[in-house]
């Protein structure tokens, strides 16, 4: 999310209003360190954010591993003293470049997002023995068998532009469908992160990084996985499928279908990101957190956002620990939780 296609479409579709601020540092006229981030207003303030915003998990200064000491350091200076408010800068991981060269003092790190790992070990149908029970993968085959019953059962994988973009309606479809009637803070179907999505996919088909895996029956998508692969690194960015099929898990097994595509493309490492979910769990062989860092408060006004910001990211935090609170939260405080929202 990081790749220059991805976030020249996130600027031209969500940074009307905002300033570029990307730092980079050349050595002898090459490329040694980039710091992706612009200024956005938000409610009278000015913030400094990641380009790409919430759409950038796992963001971070960019060093040369070989020549990007001295160039981090004045890349992180460089930053802190873009004019802004504060920083608030989502989707860090949780041993950041960027927070060990500004230090706890000026960027306080808190963990947002589990974001489960699977180490890669051998080939698909060795990792899907060793994760998978022999009782769960029998389960898988019937439910794959009941589906086939109904129509005719296909996986389907998008990888060039217009394969994606024709695989990334369907996702819009089905994205709607699972969504529908329930709170959704995702953008992915709105009219504007259709519009970023369309023209990003495309970006990122130049560079052969994304693949969106779909689960048809007669030739209708009932589930999609929209994945990126880079480096040997599959991503998970949105999963979908029609609640009408639930009952069959298609979601679940279209994400094996995902996770077997990607690891005989040659990934060995999958990150699923975002937070513990059950299916997660099942394939997980370590946690890398995703963290949201506050600070480098450049105004009066910016250290009390950043004060307000923390704290209700904290209270939240302990509210959801306790069934009893929780329930509460989700129940009776429907008004405070909609201003902590605001806040975060």
């Amino acid at each position: 999310m990081l790749l220059h296609g991805w976030l020249r479409e996130w600027w031209r579709e969500y940074g009307s209003g905002g300033r570029l601020a990307v730092q980079v540092a050349y050595q002898d006229g090459r490329l040694v360190g980039a710091l992706p981030l612009c200024v956005m207003r938000r409610r009278g303030l000015d913030v400094l954010s990641f380009l790409g915003g919430d759409q950038s998990a796992l963001a971070d200064l960019l060093v040369d591993p070989n020549d990007g000491v001295v160039a981090a350091k004045a890349l992180t200076e460089r930053a802190a003293g873009t004019p802004h408010d504060f920083a608030d800068l989502f989707g860090m991981p949780v041993g950041s470049r960027l927070a060990r060269e500004l230090g706890p003092s000026r960027l306080l790190l808190l963990e947002r997002a589990e974001a489960p790992v699977l180490d890669v070990d051998g080939d698909w149908d060795a990792v899907y023995r060793d994760r998978m029970s022999g009782k769960s993968r029998a389960q898988h085959r019937r439910r794959r068998r009941h589906l086939a019953e109904l129509g005719k059962l296909e996986t389907v994988v998008a990888r060039t532009a217009d394969e994606l973009v024709e695989a990334l309606e369907d996702g819009f479809r089905l994205h709607l469908l699972r969504w529908e009637g329930r709170p959704d803070g995702s953008r992915f179907a709105t009219p504007e992160g259709k519009r970023f999505h369309r023209a990003a996919i495309r970006a990122l088909a130049e560079v052969d990084a994304a693949r969106i895996v779909t689960l048809k029956l007669d030739g209708r998508a009932i589930a999609f996985h929209y994945l990126f692969l880079f480096e040997g690194s599959m991503y998970v960015h949105r999963i979908g499928f029609d609640p009408a099929y639930g009952r069959y898990s298609p979601g679940f097994l279209n994400t094996l279908d995902a996770m077997e595509t990607a690891i005989d493309e040659g990934a060995t490492k999958v990150e699923f990101l975002g937070g513990a979910d059950r299916y997660k769990l099942e394939f997980t062989t370590k946690f890398e957190p995703l963290c949201q860092g506050f600070g480098l408060a450049a105004s009066l006004r910016g250290s009390a956002a950043v004060t307000a910001r923390v704290n209700a990211i904290r209270l939240r935090k302990q509210l959801k620990r306790s069934d009893r609170l929780r329930r509460f939260y989700f129940t009776g405080l429907s008004p405070v939780r909609r201003l902590l929202g605001r806040l975060r």
